[in-house]
C-alpha cells in the first residue's frame, strides 16, 4: 500500500495526518456482519478507523497492538481491527450502516464525522449506569459535550484539541503593547495600569493598533493604507462561519424544530468579522489571508499576525517556521460571556450492534487502559485529567525549543467548549456544508456586501438544503 500524508484544514484537525491509499481494509476484515462469534466462540467486535486519525502508516502498529494485548488480557471478546481509506471511509461506512453490516465501534471521530451519520449511534447512558462507569477523571463540560439532544451519549471524551489565542510577542512588543491575559476571567492591563475587560472590542482596539501598513501607519490612523497591509491585528484561522461565530458563543444553524436559523448573536459575530475585513481592516480578507505575506491560509506561522484564534493542533501541526517568540492568551467574552471552541475526537458505538455490552468493554478499554498511548500515537492531548500530566511537555519538547509556553491556558479553555459544538450535525450534512462554503467565499472575496441580506439568504438556501432531506 502506497501511503501519502495529507493534513486536515478547516473544519478537521489539520495535526493528524491521514493516508490515502486502497479501499481495502489494512487488517482483518472478517465478520462483515456487524459482529458474531470467532472461530475461537468469542464474540467478535469489529473497531473501524478511518473517519479521523489512525489511517497513516506510522500509526497502523500502535492500533494493532492494542488490539493484541486486548484479545490477550480476556477469553470472551475478540477485537477485530479495520482500517480503511481515509478519502473512502464515509461512503464505505455510510454503505454498511445502510446494508446492515455496520461496525460496533467506530473512531477515532472527530465532531464532523459523528454529524455526517445522524442518528447513527448508541446512547451510552445505560451502559455508564449498569456499569457504574466513572467519569470523574473528565471534565464534566467535555462529558455533556457528547450529550446530543433526542440522541443521548454518543460519546465519551478521548482527545481533545482546546482552541486559544496564539499571541505574536514580538510584535506585542515592537507596537509597545502589553500581552492579553492568559488565565480566563482576568483583565486586560494597557501600558498605563488601566483595566479593562478582556473582551471583544477590548480585543478589536489592540487588533487595529497592530495592523500595520507598509509605511508604518496603524489602522487607526488616517494615513494607513488598507492596499497595502504588511501584518494584521487578528485572524480566526481555518474557519468557517459556524467556526467564526462562536467567538461570539455557541449556536447552531438548526433551531428546536430542525429549521434553518441564523442566531442573533452570529448575525452580530458575521457584521463584525465583515468590518474587520473590509472597513476597518485588522483581520485579512480573502485575497490578503491567500498571499505569500500569510503564508498562503498559516497566517500565524508567517510571523504577520499578532493575535489568531484556532486550535491547539494548529501547534503541532503548522508552527515548525515561525522564528519569533509566542504564547497562549485567554479567549475574550462577547455580552459576559466565554467561548472557546472544542474540536475533540473519540469513538462511538453504532446503533446496530448486536452485541452492545461487549462493544462498551471495548470502548472502555480504549479509553481507558489505552488511552495514553492511543493519545500518544493519534497527536492530541488526552481527555482524561490524569493523563495530562506531561503532555506538553512532551509537546514542547518536540516542537517548541527555546519558547515557554504557558499551556494551562488551553487546559483551563476547555471550561468554556461551545455546546451545541461548531460541527454540530444538520440535515443534509454535505449539502449543508457546500451552500456554507459558497457564503464563505462570498463574505472573505467580495466587498460592498449587505451581511444581513446575506445571511437571509444564506438561511433560505440551507432551508431548502434542510427540506430536501
Amino acid at each position: 500500500m502506497r501511503i501519502t500524508p495529507l493534513f486536515r484544514g478547516r473544519g478537521a484537525h489539520a495535526a493528524r495526518a491521514i493516508a490515502v491509499g486502497t479501499v481495502a481494509a489494512l487488517a482483518t476484515t472478517a465478520c462483515i456482519g456487524g459482529g458474531g462469534s470467532s472461530d475461537s466462540g468469542r464474540v467478535e467486535i469489529r473497531w473501524f478507523v478511518g473517519m479521523g486519525a489512525g489511517t497513516d502508516a506510522p500509526t497502523i502498529p500502535a492500533q494493532e497492538a492494542v488490539v493484541e494485548e486486548f484479545n490477550a488480557s480476556q477469553d470472551e471478546i475478540e477485537l477485530v481491527l479495520e482500517v480503511v481509506d481515509a478519502d473512502q471511509a464515509p461512503n464505505i461506512l455510510s454503505t454498511q450502516i445502510a446494508t446492515g453490516d455496520a461496525p460496533d465501534i467506530v473512531g477515532p471521530m472527530g465532531i464532523r464525522g459523528r454529524s455526517s451519520f445522524p442518528g447513527a449511534w448508541l446512547d451510552l447512558t445505560p451502559h455508564i449506569e449498569e456499569n457504574d462507569y466513572d467519569l470523574s477523571d473528565f471534565d464534566q463540560a467535555l462529558v455533556d459535550f457528547y450529550r446530543i439532544e433526542e440522541e443521548g451519549q454518543i460519546g465519551l471524551p478521548f482527545a481533545v484539541f482546546p482552541s486559544f489565542m496564539y499571541v505574536n510577542l514580538d510584535l506585542f512588543d515592537e507596537a509597545g503593547l502589553p500581552y492579553p491575559p492568559q488565565e480566563y476571567g482576568a483583565p486586560y492591563i494597557d501600558a498605563d495600569g488601566n483595566e479593562k475587560p478582556w473582551d471583544i472590542a477590548t480585543m478589536t482596539e489592540l487588533a487595529k493598533r497592530l495592523t500595520v501598513d507598509a509605511d508604518g501607519n496603524d489602522a487607526n490612523s488616517p494615513d494607513f493604507d488598507p492596499g497595502n497591509i504588511v501584518q494584521f491585528g487578528f485572524g480566526n484561522l481555518h474557519a468557517d462561519i459556524r467556526a467564526q461565530s462562536t467567538l461570539f458563543g455557541a449556536g447552531s444553524l438548526v433551531d428546536a424544530e430542525g429549521d434553518a436559523q441564523i442566531p442573533e448573536h452570529w448575525v452580530e459575530a458575521q457584521q463584525w468579522y465583515y468590518d474587520g475585513m473590509w472597513k476597518d481592516h485588522f483581520m485579512p480578507n480573502g485575497p490578503y489571508g491567500e498571499s505569500d505575506m500569510l503564508n498562503a491560509g498559516s497566517w500565524f506561522e508567517s510571523g504577520n499576525l499578532a493575535m489568531g484564534n484556532t486550535h491547539l493542533w494548529y501547534a503541532t501541526c503548522c508552527m515548525g517556521g515561525f522564528e519569533g517568540s509566542w504564547d497562549t492568551a485567554a479567549v475574550p467574552s462577547f455580552n459576559g460571556t466565554t467561548t472557546a471552541k472544542l474540536h475533540a475526537d473519540t469513538f462511538s458505538i453504532t446503533k446496530d450492534t448486536e452485541h452492545a455490552d461487549e462493544a462498551f468493554t471495548v470502548l472502555t478499554h480504549l479509553l481507558g487502559d489505552a488511552a495514553e498511548e492511543l493519545t500518544t500515537t493519534y497527536g492530541g492531548m488526552p481527555a482524561r485529567i490524569s493523563l495530562q500530566d506531561g503532555y506538553f511537555d512532551r509537546v514542547g519538547a518536540a516542537s517548541f525549543e527555546g519558547q515557554d509556553i504557558n499551556w494551562d491556558t488551553a487546559i483551563e479553555g476547555m471550561s468554556y467548549v461551545d455546546n451545541p459544538p461548531h460541527e454540530g450535525g444538520m440535515p443534509n450534512f454535505l449539502e449543508a456544508e457546500a451552500v456554507l462554503a459558497e457564503y464563505g467565499t462570498r463574505f472573505t472575496q467580495e466587498e460592498g456586501l449587505d451581511i444581513p441580506a446575506e445571511l437571509e439568504a444564506l438561511r433560505a438556501d440551507l432551508q431548502a438544503v434542510f427540506d430536501a432531506a
